[in-house]
């Protein structure tokens, strides 16, 4: 094939298992062949719709099938797939489609109402009715145009500690990479029932089961939304072998009524990330028989740069692991240089995983990188002396609440738009549930008053809901040092 990027794999695997199932929703199955031949026809459609090389096509909808048919198709163009966060609010939205340039919309009915909010690219296609229309009315005639593995896969979109969000450009390399480190770590194989109930908008799910997955010729059950007993119930009707989830969807289900008598005997392999995974959790797993295969990752290595096998897991319990096969990793003090097992240091990566830059900020992308190469991830970790790391902090202030990033800047400019607020800052707190979550403090203006849940309210529909705080503190001021910065740590310790 000409195609030597991700729009190629619906076909390839076509070739080597056509009547295998590819993916399960709400009871409807698609074949491998199916999904080659919807992915070409939606190719074709895109295509009558002026969409070619190096145009961005958005899809904003739940995990569904179709998700994975418009980046087949999207590839097969050697167009640009951007998969746009359904929780996110329509101006966060429209900031997303402004920015990546996006000449096609792929959406959901289910988001209807966001949409509707929106400035639309020239090309739409709604799911449904329309888009299995569209799909009838053309042929799935072979498409193989060249795609060089080093051209933009696609642009996953990830916020900024400025607020302003960034498009990660990962190449079909990048993908691809990250694909064969997953299956050296996992060991998949082609029988694999894989649970999908993670948004795929993330690219933990995508890169870490949904693609493996389909490489290997497994099948992907996808759930549009997550739900704690629906899971147990799935992992016994599909007999589910690998799943993927953040801490905070484990706590859920193993707080489930079913959790106790669920029959978990099919699990082969299950994945927690996205947020540190607390040690009580992996205890609560491994005495049903289910060990964790921790990573550690980002967007913008596409996303893994360390894993914990099944081996190590028993006895490296809350470390990230070692770096994947064809990445590697190591630990900086502020100088650049190495530091020595047990002290601290920035978390770096160099692999064919990591991403190209960040679309259209090409100094953000040079300030990402070290002179000779290396991703900052501004983590910091530290390792023992096997070199299996354990993440301790981060040095943005970013919020992982439930796998979710949240970045305090974000959200403060949109508290700041309230006009009883005269300074306000975000920071993380604790929480059972969902690992951690953010709390406002706030200093109002000279003779203004305000209610909490009013504040919280006004956030409402201007950020996504995940990213308002869960509650809000007053105080007289904010620590700040001698330049004017807020001294968060403080604040932690404060509030």
């Amino acid at each position: 094939m000409l195609n030597q990027g991700i729009g190629s794999w619906a076909a390839r695997r076509a070739r080597m298992s056509p009547e295998r199932v590819a993916t399960v929703h709400d009871g409807d199955e698609y074949t491998y062949r199916e999904v080659a031949a919807r992915a070409t026809r939606l190719a074709h459609v895109l295509a009558a719709g002026g969409i070619g090389r190096g145009d961005r096509v958005a899809y904003l909808g739940p995990n569904h099938p179709t998700f994975l048919e418009a980046l087949f198709a999207t590839g097969l163009l050697g167009a640009v797939f951007v998969p746009l966060n359904t929780r996110l609010a329509a101006p966060e939205l429209a900031y997303i489609l402004r920015d990546s340039g996006a000449t096609a919309l792929v959406w959901s009915p289910r988001l209807a109402t966001v949409v509707e909010r929106l400035t639309p690219p020239p090309f739409q296609l709604r799911l449904g009715d329309d888009y299995e229309a569209a799909l009838s009315i053309v042929e799935p005639e072979p498409i193989d145009l060249p795609v060089d593995p080093g051209e933009t896969c696609m642009l996953m979109y990830t916020s900024g500690t400025t607020g302003r969000p960034k498009g990660v450009m990962l190449t079909h390399a990048n993908v691809t990479w990250n694909t064969v480190n997953l299956l050296v770590d996992v060991d998949l194989a082609s029988t694999e029932v894989t649970l999908v109930s993670a948004p795929m908008f993330h690219v933990a799910a995508l890169g870490q089961t949904v693609l493996p997955t389909f490489c290997k010729g497994g099948t992907a059950i996808l759930v549009s939304a997550f739900d704690p007993d629906e899971t147990l119930e799935l992992i016994e009707r599909h007999r589910v072998t690998f799943l993927f989830g953040v801490p905070a969807m484990f706590l859920a289900v193993a707080r489930s009524p079913r959790w106790a008598e669920a029959d978990l005997s099919s699990v082969r392999s299950a994945i927690c990330g996205g947020a540190p995974v607390p040690e009580p959790l992996i205890a609560t797993y491994r005495q049903r028989g289910v060990t964790f295969l921790q990573g550690y990752g980002l967007t913008e290595a596409a996303p893994g740069a360390t894993f914990l096998r099944v081996g190590d897991s028993p006895a490296k319990a809350g470390s990230a692991g070692t770096a994947a096969f064809f990445t590697d990793v190591r630990l900086a003090g502020p100088d650049g240089a190495p530091v020595p097992p047990h002290e601290p240091g920035e978390v770096l990566i160099e692999g064919p995983n990591v991403m190209a830059g960040y679309w259209g900020l090409p100094e953000e992308t040079a300030a990402a990188f070290t002179a000779d190469g290396w991703l900052h991830t501004g983590d910091v970790a530290i390792a023992d002396d096997e070199g299996y790391l354990y993440i301790r902090d981060r040095i943005k202030d970013l919020i992982i609440s439930g796998g979710e990033n949240i970045y305090p800047a974000e959200v403060e400019d949109v508290i700041y738009q309230h006009p009883a607020v005269a300074e306000c800052a975000v920071i993380g707190v604790p929480d059972e549930r969902w690992g951690e979550v953010g709390r406002a403090v706030v200093v109002l203006r000279a003779g203004k008053t305000l209610d909490p849940a009013a504040l919280l309210a006004f956030l409402d529909g201007k950020i996504a809901r995940y990213k308002i705080p869960k509650t809000v503190v007053f105080a007289e001021s904010l620590p700040r040092t001698a330049s004017g910065k807020v001294l968060k740590q403080r604040l932690r310790d404060r509030h």
